[in-house]
């Protein structure tokens, strides 16, 4: 271990490599981009040509984190047999995602070919058709300033951000842009697109010509598992490389990126560092949705109820192991490509000791996740007959975790979740039908629709609370 006064600052020019021009915009900058988009743009082979501006999301951390240290990090890919350091240079500028003067500037730029983002299902800002949320008070804000003002600084919504940045992109006449959602979300490029779109129309309609001519919406699915960082990982860092890092990540070594669209500006070689360039990105991301997300998110819910905290040790709970693996019988049947060596994986990467993936971090915004993660694996089974034990008890578990842990949870619509959840489960442990029938309605109006699917969910709430009782 190294002593106090040896350890070093972390910086680019002792520990990275030189800051690439800034082609690439990230809008939700966070641990799962360093660990990812970051690292295959490192590992690009034409990487000096190819810097990213960083945009935080929620909120200003991660800028004050990666300023001082000039934007690099050590990333930490942690196998069950030990951890391996490299110290990523990929991000050439971080910027809070509230300052709008620095994002216009970046559109505007004709050096800037590609928009990523990792802003979660909730930063789409959607309802429940799919349509930009325009009863949200942030987003009817937003499109009011921006309306009124094409350089208002005080937005908060990711589509209409995307919005005045591409206003300012048509006004310098900078050229095509590429927009590449990186979201665990079906579709996500359609998805995105359509909301920025409907943003624009509230905006200034006259920009949708041009975007039509001038943005390429681009499809991806992403995959590796990131945890968010602790003291442990900084204090790890300084043992093992003697330099203080401010913001290291641990990640695990699987990753896999699928992108499908047209890059009419360029893009990094990022198919020479793995990534796979495809036309259809769909039974790549239908398999990573229902089988890796979809077995998270029963374990984010199931996991907490029995008192397990992280994922390592849900897979190693015979209970929560019977029950993912019920879960992938099901999702497996349904998706088009083979998931046996997928299955074989998830369950390695699940119980890797050396990844600290805490189920509380997976439980966030349950409310956008579970309509794309649980409810088209369960509409298929109940397509062919199938029992539906499995995605309802993801649910039951999702409703008894948000009565229980109410003070931890993370969620953009707690208000409204919360008050339906607490209705379906009376003070005597008694389950009210038609509650859990407003909840499988505020998930999916089809589901809520099958008797047979809401008196299993009730059947499941039962069943989740005897065994979590019994613990």
């Amino acid at each position: 271990m190294a002593e106090s006064t040896d350890i070093k600052a972390l910086h680019r020019a002792s520990q990275g490599r030189p800051a690439a021009p800034e082609r690439i915009i990230h809008l939700g900058l966070g641990n799962f981009t360093r660990a990812h988009q970051a690292w295959y743009t490192q590992h690009a082979p034409d990487a000096e040509k190819w810097g990213i501006a960083g945009f935080t999301g929620r909120g200003p951390k991660m800028e004050q984190l990666l300023d001082p240290q000039d934007d690099v990090y050590t990333l930490i890919t942690s196998g069950a047999d030990g951890d391996e350091f490299e110290v990523i240079s990929s991000i050439s500028s971080m910027h809070i995602g509230t300052d709008m003067a620095a994002l216009r500037e970046r559109f505007a730029d004709p050096a800037t070919s590609i928009v990523t983002s990792t802003v979660t299902e909730a930063g789409y800002m959607r309802d429940h058709n799919g349509d930009l949320d325009v009863s949200n008070a942030d987003v009817a804000g937003d499109l009011a300033r921006l309306k009124e003002d094409p350089q208002a600084e005080s937005l908060t919504t990711i589509p209409v951000r995307v919005a005045a940045g591409l206003l300012a992109r048509r006004d310098a006449k900078a050229g095509p842009i590429t927009i590449l959602p990186c979201d665990n979300l079906a579709g996500n490029g359609k998805a995105f697109r359509k909301v920025v779109e409907q943003a624009i129309e509230g905006v200034d309609s006259s920009l949708l010509d041009w975007t039509r001519d001038n943005v390429a919406w681009a499809t991806s699915m992403v995959d590796r598992i990131t945890p968010a960082t602790t003291q442990a990982e900084i204090d790890i860092v300084e043992q093992a490389k003697g330099w203080h890092d401010n913001a290291p990540v641990r990640t695990e070594p699987f990753r896999e990126w699928v992108i499908a669209g047209q890059f009419p500006g360029g893009r990094p070689a990022w198919d020479e560092a793995g990534a796979v360039i495809t036309d259809d990105v769909t039974p790549y991301e239908q398999r990573k949705l229902w089988m890796l997300n979809g077995s998270h998110s029963t374990l984010a819910y199931c996991g907490p109820l029995l008192g397990v905290m992280t994922v390592a040790d849900a897979v190693n709970d015979p209970t929560l192991r019977g029950w993912i693996n019920e879960w992938w019988d099901l999702a497996g049947r349904y998706v088009s490509v083979p998931t046996d060596d997928y299955r074989k994986q998830l369950l390695d990467r699940f119980a890797n000791p050396n990844i600290r993936h805490k189920l509380m971090q997976i439980a966030t915004d349950g409310s956008e996740k579970l309509p794309v993660r649980i409810v088209p694996a369960a509409r298929e089974a109940l397509k062919y007959g199938e029992s539906v034990a499995a995605p309802a008890r993801a649910v039951a578990a999702w409703i008894l975790f948000l009565t229980r842990f109410t003070d931890e949870l993370s969620d953009v619509n707690k208000d409204e979740i919360v008050p339906l959840a607490k209705a379906c489960v009376a003070s005597d442990g008694s389950v009210d039908r038609e509650a859990v029938k407003h909840v499988a309605a505020y998930l999916d109006r089809a589901l809520a629709s099958s008797s047979h699917f809401v008196d299993e969910v009730v059947a499941q709430i039962g069943e989740v609370g005897k065994v979590a009782s019994a613990r």
